[in-house]
C-alpha cells in the first residue's frame, strides 16, 4: 500500500502537470519555471476535450528559445492585423447597402449588415491550434495586475498580452454571430427611427416645425432642441419635442407616425389625423400609408434591448471570468471597475456646482429651467446663431460628402497640423453619405482606410449632419494615428471608448471655428468650460439608467418587452428624481431612457460622461496643437491611467473638470 501511495503522489495529477515536468527538465531554472507554470495554465483555461493531448501539444508547442519566441511573436502580429483587416473591410461592405444613403434599401441589404465574415477568424485559429501557441507562450494577467505592474511592462509586454487577450475567452462563432444578428437589427430599427416634425402639432394643434424636417431619434431630436433656444418659439418647439421622447420611451407614440410625411400627430393629446395633401413631404417609410391610426408601436423597442440581452446572455457561458455582459463591459472592454466608473458619474451627478450653474442658466434664459433645459447649451457661440444660418453655412461649403472629404486638409491645419500631416491623414480617411446620423469605421489593417459616415441630405449637408461630421473626424485621426503610427499593430486603438469619444469631442468643440466664425475668447472658453460641465451631467445619469437596466435583465432573463419597459421607466424616473428634478423640475420624467444607444450599443453609454471627463483632461493639453492628440494616440491599447498618465501626467478623475467649473464660476 505505501509503495502504491508513493507512485501515486509522483504521478502528474493532470497533463498539464505532466508537461510541467518535462519541460522544466528541458529549461531549468527559476525563471523558465514561472513562464512555464503560467503558459500551461493559461493553456488548460482554454483546452476543450475534443482539442487532443494537451501534454503532447505543450511539448511540442512550447517555445524555451527567447530568440525564437520573439519572432514567432512577431508573425502572430502580422499575420493577425491581416486577418482583422481585411474582415473588417468586408464587414464594412457587407453593411454598405444598410448604412449608406445609396438608394432605395433592399430587404436583403439587412441580411448582409447582419453578417459576420470575421465570426469564424478566432474558431479558426482555435482548430489550427495557432490560439493555444500564443496562451502557452504568451502571457496573460488579469485586469488587477495590469493595473499595479503596468506600468513597468515593456511595450512588446503589452502586446503580448493584447495577443493573448483575443483567446482568453473561447467564444463560438454562433455565439457571435447571433450578437452581430441582434446588434444589426437594432442598429436598423434605430436608423430608420424618423420623426417627420412638420406633422408633430404644438398641445393647441399648430405646426410649428418648417416643412421637410425629418429627425432621427434621438440623435437629431436633441440637436434640433438644442437650435431652438436661438427661434422665437423656441420653448414651445422644446415642449413639443420632450413630449416626442416621453411617447417614444413610454412606447405610446402611434406606430403610423413612426416615418410617416402622411399624417399629423398631437403628442400631447395623442390624436392622428390624416395630413392635407398640401402638408405632405416625400419620402418616409415605403410601407406607410395614409391611415389616421392610433395604435402604439407595440414595445419594439424594449424588444430590440432584449434581443441584445439575450445574444450577449449566451456568450456568459464561455467566459468564466467575465460571466456577464456588464463584467466584459467594463473590466475587459473599459479596463476600469464598474465600481470605479460609477464613482465617477455620482461625482459629477452629485456635485454642489450643479445647482450653481444651473443659476447661471436660468438667469441667461430669464425663466424657471424645465425638462428640455437637460441638453441646454447655451452657453456655446452656436446658441446664437439660428440653425438656418448655420445650416446655410454647412450646405453651400458641403453639398455632398465628397466636399466634406476634400475639405478635410483645411480643417485639420485649423487644428494646428502641418499641411503635410493635414495631408497625410486626409489620405487615410474616406467619406460616405450615411442612412442614420453617422458614424466612424476605423481600419485595422495598414493600407486600409477609416471611413467616416455623415448624413447629407439632398441639399447638402445640413449642421447637424457637419457637427457629428466633425465629431467623427475626430474619431478617424485617432484611428489613423493608433494603427499606423503604434509600435505594434496588435496596440493599435485607444484604452477604451470613451477615449476616442473624448479626442472626438476636442473637435467637435471647435466646429464653428472650422466654418470660419473666429476663434473663442477668454470668456467663451469659460462658458465652454461651464458647457462641458452642464453635457457631462446630463450624459452621467443616463449611463446610471443603462447600467440598472443591464443588471435588472440578469436578474429577470425571461422577462417580456412590457416589463423590461416598466423597468427601464422606473429606473429613469427615479435617477431623474434624485438628480435632476431639483433642479430642472418635472418630477417623474422618463427622458434619460430616450437615447438611442441604449438600444443598439449595449453597455456604451457610460463611456460618454468618461469620455467627457477624459476630453476635459486632454484638453487643456491639446490646446491648438493638433500633433498632441497624435503623440497621445501613439500609446495605443494600454490602460486607462497609464494612458492618461502619459498624456497628460495624472490618472483619469473628475477632479479637473470640477476645479476648473469652480474657477469659471468665480470669474
Amino acid at each position: 500500500m505505501m509503495l502504491l501511495a508513493l507512485m501515486l503522489a509522483s504521478t502528474p495529477a493532470t497533463p498539464a502537470d505532466a508537461a510541467k515536468v518535462e519541460l522544466s527538465k528541458r529549461y531549468p531554472g527559476a525563471e523558465n519555471a514561472a513562464r512555464i507554470a503560467q503558459g500551461l495554465h493559461q493553456l488548460q483555461t482554454v483546452w476543450r476535450a475534443g482539442d487532443g493531448d494537451l501534454k503532447a501539444f505543450a511539448l511540442q508547442e512550447y517555445i524555451g528559445d527567447a530568440k525564437t519566441r520573439d519572432e514567432t511573436f512577431q508573425r502572430f502580429e502580422y499575420n493577425l492585423e491581416q486577418l482583422d483587416g481585411y474582415a473588417l473591410a468586408a464587414n464594412r461592405e457587407m453593411r454598405r447597402g444598410a448604412e449608406l444613403d445609396i438608394g432605395p434599401m433592399r430587404k436583403v441589404d439587412a441580411t448582409f449588415a447582419a453578417l459576420d465574415t470575421s465570426a469564424h477568424i478566432i474558431d479558426d485559429l482555435f482548430a489550427a491550434k495557432l490560439a493555444f501557441v500564443a496562451m502557452l507562450n504568451y502571457p496573460h494577467t488579469p485586469l488587477a495586475q495590469r493595473l499595479t505592474d503596468g506600468m513597468k511592462w515593456s511595450r512588446q509586454r503589452w502586446a503580448e498580452e493584447r495577443l493573448t487577450d483575443r483567446f482568453a475567452l473561447r467564444i463560438p462563432a454562433a455565439a457571435k454571430q447571433a450578437v452581430a444578428s441582434a446588434q444589426a437589427a437594432s442598429d436598423l430599427y434605430i436608423a430608420n427611427y424618423n420623426i417627420w416634425m412638420h406633422h408633430v402639432l404644438s398641445q393647441e394643434g399648430k405646426r410649428l416645425f418648417p416643412k421637410g424636417k425629418r429627425l432621427l431619434s434621438h440623435w437629431n431630436l436633441r440637436d434640433e432642441l438644442k437650435a431652438d433656444y436661438a427661434l422665437p418659439d423656441g420653448a414651445a418647439m422644446q415642449r413639443v419635442i420632450v413630449k416626442v421622447m416621453e411617447r417614444i420611451v413610454t412606447q405610446t407614440i402611434p406606430e403610423a407616425v413612426i416615418d410617416n410625411p402622411k399624417v399629423d400627430w398631437n403628442p400631447f393629446t395623442n390624436a392622428v389625423t390624416l395630413a392635407p395633401s398640401s402638408e405632405v413631404e416625400e419620402g418616409g417609410a415605403a410601407s406607410k400609408g395614409a391611415k389616421a391610426d392610433v395604435l402604439p408601436e407595440p414595445n419594439t423597442r424594449y424588444q430590440k434591448w432584449i434581443g441584445n440581452f439575450q445574444a450577449q446572455r449566451a456568450v456568459d457561458a464561455f467566459a468564466p471570468s467575465e460571466p456577464t455582459a456588464i463584467a466584459r463591459a467594463f473590466d475587459l472592454d473599459a479596463q476600469m471597475s464598474e465600481a470605479r466608473v460609477k464613482k465617477l458619474l455620482t461625482e459629477v451627478l452629485g456635485s454642489p456646482l450643479v445647482s450653481q450653474v444651473a443659476a447661471q442658466i436660468t438667469a441667461r434664459l430669464q425663466r424657471p429651467l424645465e425638462p428640455a433645459d437637460l441638453w441646454y447649451d447655451g452657453f456655446l457661440p452656436r446658441s446664437a446663431v439660428p440653425e438656418s444660418e448655420l445650416d446655410a453655412k454647412t450646405r453651400a461649403r458641403y453639398p455632398t460628402a465628397e466636399a466634406f472629404a476634400k475639405d478635410i486638409p483645411r480643417i485639420l491645419q485649423g487644428m494646428g497640423f502641418s499641411a503635410e500631416k493635414a495631408a497625410y491623414f486626409a489620405e487615410h480617411i474616406a467619406v460616405d453619405p450615411a442612412r442614420g446620423s453617422g458614424h466612424a469605421l476605423q481600419s485595422a489593417r495598414r493600407g486600409d482606410e477609416a471611413h467616416l459616415r455623415t448624413r447629407v441630405e439632398a441639399d447638402g449637408m445640413n449642421y447637424k449632419g457637419y457637427n457629428i461630421a466633425i465629431h467623427e473626424l475626430g474619431h478617424n485621426i485617432e484611428q489613423v494615428a493608433s494603427l499606423y503610427e503604434v509600435d505594434h499593430t496588435l496596440l493599435a486603438g485607444v484604452p477604451n471608448t470613451a477615449f476616442t469619444e473624448a479626442i472626438a469631442m476636442v473637435f467637435q468643440a471647435r466646429d464653428l471655428e472650422f466654418l470660419g466664425m473666429g476663434a473663442p475668447s477668454v470668456e467663451e472658453l469659460r462658458l465652454r468650460t461651464l458647457s462641458d460641465f452642464w453635457q457631462t451631467w446630463e450624459i452621467a445619469g443616463v449611463a446610471l439608467v443603462d447600467i440598472a437596466a443591464w443588471h435588472w435583465l440578469y436578474e429577470h432573463p425571461k422577462a417580456t418587452p412590457a416589463q423590461f419597459k416598466a423597468a427601464v421607466l422606473a429606473s429613469a424616473r427615479e435617477v431623474w428624481n434624485k438628480y435632476y428634478a431639483p433642479v430642472l423640475g418635472g418630477k417623474d420624467t422618463p427622458i434619460l431612457a430616450i437615447y438611442s444607444h441604449l438600444v443598439s450599443y449595449p453597455l456604451y453609454v457610460f463611456n460618454y460622461p468618461l469620455g467627457h471627463l477624459i476630453a476635459f483632461q486632454i484638453k487643456e493639453q491639446v490646446g491648438k496643437a493638433g500633433p498632441e492628440i497624435e503623440r497621445m494616440a501613439k500609446q495605443g491599447r494600454i490602460t486607462p491611467d497609464l494612458w492618461m498618465r502619459g498624456a497628460t501626467g495624472e490618472e483619469v478623475s473628475a477632479a479637473p473638470l470640477l476645479r476648473a467649473v469652480t474657477a469659471a464660476l468665480t470669474l
